[in-house]
């Protein structure tokens, strides 16, 4: 049985902290309500009392509760489960280790071949260029890094320093990641003004590795005020600020030191006169020697170790090396192992540690082990479950990836109607190894374990001729081993293995030793010249010493990037338009992939890894582009004109992803030179009708256009359907959808009598304030037309900002999100609005009936003798001028005209309606331009000049959505919200508006998300679907803005 559309999910027993699920509550929602699709008819879990998500939960969504999983065809969890849980006849994902033949899990392996049981390993779901598509890899490093800044505080205190990592707790400890994080920028903040003890500056961080393990931790790491340093520059950090041999600098320091190292940081070639190289140190490391403990290690604080190792390996640092470095008063305070390798690169770390007792204290001098901070030596951590700690998050990471093939896996009667990753991914079906895993019974019966360690030499093989071979690379991940073993045993040979070193992850290679035999020496030469021919013929090596042959197998990857012939292969960006929104969108996309200098928010869960980005920025004046690209790493800026047909389509196919920043009526072009190319596209701009009639040309070319990636829309689209999904996913039903956004001046900005000011054009702006609107109200349709829109203006406060005092119009049609959102058969109220500060509408509608917007050809303005903007306000006014000389036009008499002619009922609205027109500038004798044509030209014109930022003011950004939610079988409604603030920011000398920061950042991240492959729906796209809108949402609050959801 492969798949009944039955799913259960075993509760984990391995260990107490294990809390982590498979999926969580909403994901098990999402399966069910859509089973005619995804073909899952029911989910049964085993009752846990652990779980991160409690029983109760999954229950709300429709899940069943049962120790008994008989029913299931299909059976997931985390960990392997125990023997007795194994049922037969059934199909079963989980991390098995036991595709390397681990002699531990063994048996695992042989209850599950009795039982005729399936197997799916979740460590062998890889994508098309084999990188794993299920790790815990960045929460292991995350919450390793936190659980060790915490206990670096109580060592220093011991020590008899106080330092702000004092303040901080166990990464468990924590109601969330996006906490936890919170809690260390807030010791980053006390850094960063208090500083650091003197002695123990400066404060080094040595990271090893590059990969997800690393990542993590480097993402904690940028959290604190920091400096990042190439290893080369160590002995000058410590010139400059302090001494590694007495450990102590002359003054405070307010912030910490980063150093990232890898393997050409750690070894160098035995022969001087040869440089280091991965592919042939992974071959053959005998031929290096370590440098680590002369060249890093004695100006490291805290080394953090995120790098697999093996024993044919020179070690990282051994316990003599550390004696020494200590003896020599090197400011080494901890290790934080966790790769939790016992007994590996580090060699002192002999034992591991828990999350209830994190740490131990190691005393080189005694080689003895205590449990507590006091006394001599370095405090080491090494925890093997850190990925627990934050069991929400990494849950719904997990899950977020593992639903997407629940579907296939509970319903797929055969391996052949599945997709590719999972059929690479099955170990056993129907209680048999299938053909890619036939090797692990052959290295079982080789008499040897398969593992990291060391192995004798057998005897020598019966047989006439033998050959002793070694083979690196990616053996098991990648199949290889089993390929080598199919030619020598087709041939009519046999082998010996004799070493086995195997890679635990996917960037590292695995090693093996073989003793090649047959009988004929004609057939032995043919086994090693087919095994040759596996082989890149440079990495072909002979060791003259024991004739081995050396091969390196396979295609050599380094950190998920391919490398061939030197060159390493990156990704791409076009961005048109070189206004005011590509500058942080340019910003976000390079300082993707960069080490030494990415923000935190880049590091946040990407379902792939994104290699570092090229961004070109295109502009029809190349002095514009430059200024975006001008200090940005990795970035080009061209000229071009999307009207030159030949050259827009050489650019867009030198990319992987295009943004479009140019007006939408450009876009329908881009978009048609996009599918043409196979290049996706992403727009911050509404869906069209001529965008829309490209969905089915870019379905077909399997292109993503993803639009309407901004503010509003974009954010908006999100935040509203992360609600909207979760009360579907409760079973809920939405009563009420109301939603408010608006670009406006911050409070201290809004300081003239309209309290609103443009960062562009008013252009746009003022025609929106003139088309009508439609919305739903208690069930009732409601019409609002475009000349009364701004007397329908009505005042609001948000709940969580009551000190501003907004108003709101309707925007456009409303009705459409109503279908968009999957509510419009549901919910009784649907409404949209345009937020303001309060008394816009009753001036902009003011001056609307008094003529300001007027687009009509005005007779005075196409004279050759030009009107001031005095006499133009009097003939608005209907006014004589011709004995107006002495009339004082000033706000009084502006406003009594304004009652007497009957353009506004209100007397405040009048007087503040005639400062607003004295504000402008219309009481004025300047002259008018030429350029303008019509009323709408000059007050353009006047409000663009007049109703500008100054260069300090900023802007600010308010969105806030309101949701009314019915539960069946009497339970209580709620009442849920979701609000965005943020505010336009200075960073150095540049200045960003909220509105460009808003639109620009989530374009980027929706670039990013096309770039890790994370969207997989193809064709015209919003962003109103979770594979879209969760990575996103989460990139954005770890950008730094501000999100706020509350339930009442």
């Amino acid at each position: 049985m492969l798949g009944n559309g039955v799913v259960g999910i075993l509760s984990e027993s391995t260990n107490k902290w294990e809390r982590r699920a498979p999926v969580t509550p909403a994901h098990c929602a999402r399966l069910l309500r859509g089973s005619a699709k995804t073909g899952v008819s029911r989910i049964i879990l085993q009752p846990s009392t652990k779980r991160i998500h409690h029983d109760a939960q999954y229950e709300d969504v429709g899940c069943e509760i049962s120790e008994d999983l008989s029913e299931c065809g299909f059976i997931l969890g985390i960990k392997q489960p125990k023997l007795d849980m194994i049922l037969p006849d059934k199909t079963y994902a989980f991390f098995s280790h036991t595709h390397k033949a681990q002699r531990e899990n063994m048996p695992l392996l042989d209850k599950i071949l009795a039982e005729k049981a399936t197997l799916f390993d979740y460590e062998l779901i890889t994508g098309d260029h084999g990188k794993r598509l299920l790790a815990f890899g960045k929460f292991a490093g995350r919450a390793g890094m936190i659980d060790f800044l915490c206990g670096l505080g109580q060592r220093f205190l011991s020590l008899g320093y106080s330092t702000p990592f004092l303040s901080l707790g166990q990464s468990y400890m924590y109601s969330s990641l996006a906490a936890a994080k919170a809690a260390v920028i807030s010791v980053g903040e006390e850094i960063a003004t208090a500083g650091l003890p003197p002695r123990i500056c400066p404060l080094v961080f040595v990271f090893t590795g590059s990969g997800n393990v690393s990542q993590g931790t480097q993402e904690i790491f940028n959290l604190l005020p920091h400096t990042f340093v190439h290893s080369s520059s160590l002995p000058d950090l410590f010139e400059t600020v302090g001494d590694p041999q007495v450990g102590k600098s002359s003054q405070r320091a307010f912030q910490v030191y980063g150093c990232a190292v890898t393997s050409q940081d750690m070894v160098v070639h035995n022969d001087p006169s040869k440089s280091f190289d991965k592919v042939d140190y992974y071959a053959h490391p005998e031929n290096y020697k370590p440098i680590f403990h002369e060249k890093i290690a004695p100006f490291a604080s805290v080394i953090v170790n995120c790098m697999y190792w093996e024993k044919r390996f020179p070690r990282l640092l051994t316990s003599t090396q550390l004696q020494d470095l200590i003896k020599k008063g090197c400011p080494l305070v901890g290790i934080s192992d966790i790769t939790c390798d016992v007994g590996g690169s580090l060699e002192f770390v002999q034992r591991t540690t828990s999350i209830d007792s994190p740490f131990i204290r190691y005393d080189p001098d005694e080689n003895s082990y205590h449990h507590d901070m006091e006394g001599s030596g370095i405090i080491c951590s090494a925890v093997d479950i850190l990925p627990t700690e934050f069991a929400r998050e990494a849950s719904q990471h997990f899950g977020d990836i593992l639903s997407k093939f629940i579907g296939n896996l509970a319903s797929s009667t055969s391996l052949d109607g599945l997709p590719s990753p999972l059929k690479r991914a099955c170990i056993v079906h129907a209680g048999a190894l299938t053909p890619l895993y036939d090797y692990i019974p052959r290295m079982r019966n080789s008499d040897i374990e398969v593992s990291s360690q060391t192995l004798q030499p057998l005897q020598t093989a019966k047989m006439k001729h033998t050959k002793m071979m070694s083979l690196s690379g990616h053996l098991f991940d990648q199949f290889l081993i089993n390929e080598a073993l199919d030619i020598i045993e087709a041939a009519g040979g046999s082998f010996r293995l004799v070493k086995c070193h195997v890679g635990q992850n996917t960037s590292a290679l695995s090693y093996s030793e073989l003793e090649i035999g047959a009988d004929d020496k004609a057939v032995l030469d043919k086994i090693i010249d087919s095994l040759t021919s596996l082989a890149t013929p440079r990495d072909e090596h002979v060791n003259s010493e024991n004739d081995m042959i050396s091969l390196t197998l396979g295609k050599f990857k380094d950190n998920g990037t391919e490398e061939e012939n030197g060159v390493r292969s990156e990704a791409a960006v076009l961005i048109l338009g070189a206004g005011r929104v590509c500058r942080p969108a340019a910003e976000f996309l390079t300082a993707v992939g960069r080490d030494s200098t990415k923000k935190s928010y880049i590091t946040e869960d990407m379902k792939e890894e994104t290699s570092p980005v090229h961004v070109i920025v295109a502009s029809l004046f190349l002095k514009d582009a430059e200024e975006i690209t001008e200090g940005l790493p990795n970035a080009t800026a061209v000229q071009l004109d999307i009207s030159n047909e030949e050259k827009l389509h050489h650019y867009i196919t030198q990319v992987d992803v295009v943004i479009s920043l140019l007006p939408p009526s450009y876009h329908s072009i881009i978009a048609s030179a996009c599918i043409q190319s196979r290049k996706h596209l992403v727009t911050a701009s509404y869906v069209d009708d001529s965008m829309s009639k490209l969905d089915e040309s870019a379905k077909s070319s399997d292109v993503t256009i993803l639009c309407e990636m901004g503010l509003d829309p974009g954010i908006d689209h999100m935040m509203a359907m992360k609600m909207i999904d979760e009360a579907h996913a409760r079973g809920g039903k939405i009563k009420s959808f109301t939603s408010y956004c608006g670009g406006l001046p911050s409070p201290d900005a809004a300081n003239n009598t309209l309290a609103y000011k443009f960062s562009w054009s008013p252009v746009g702006a003022i025609r929106a304030g003139r088309n009508p609107a439609v919305y739903k109200y208690d069930g009732e349709i409601v019409h609002v037309d475009g000349e009364k829109l701004y007397d329908s203006a009505s005042k609001i406060r948000i709940p969580y900002f009551p000190a501003f005092a907004l108003e709101c119009l309707p925007n456009r049609n409303s009705l459409v999100y109503g279908d968009l959102y999957g509510i419009g058969n549901e919910a009784s109220t649907i409404f949209r609005g345009t937020l303001r500060y309060e008394g816009f509408g009753g001036i902009m509608g003011t001056l609307a009936r008094i003529g300001f917007f007027n687009t009509e050809a005005t007779p005075m303005l196409k004279d050759e003798t030009r009107p001031t903007y005095r006499s133009f306000l009097l003939s608005l006014l209907n006014h004589s001028t011709e004995y107006s000389d002495g009339l004082v036009v000033g706000e009084k008499w502006i406003a009594d005209q304004i009652l007497s002619h009957g353009l506004c009922q209100e007397k405040e609205t009048a007087i503040k309606t005639a400062k607003t027109i004295v504000f402008l500038g219309f009481h004025e004798k300047a002259e008018i331009p030429k350029a303008c044509q019509c009323a709408f030209d000059v007050s353009c014109l006047q409000m663009e000049e007049r109703l500008a930022y100054s260069g300090t003011e900023k802007d600010m950004a308010l969105l806030h959505h309101e949701v009314e939610v019915e539960f069946p079988n009497g339970q209580p409604s709620e009442h849920r919200g979701a609000t965005l603030l943020e505010f336009g920011r200075t960073e150095g000398t540049r200045s960003y508006t909220a509105m460009a920061l808003t639109v620009g950042i989530p374009a980027a991240i929706g670039a990013l998300l096309l770039l890790g492959k994370t969207v997989k729906e193809k064709g015209v796209v919003r962003p109103i679907n979770p594979e879209i809108y969760e990575p996103a949402l989460q990139i954005l609050e770890a950008y730094g803005f501000k999100l706020v959801e509350k339930t009442d």
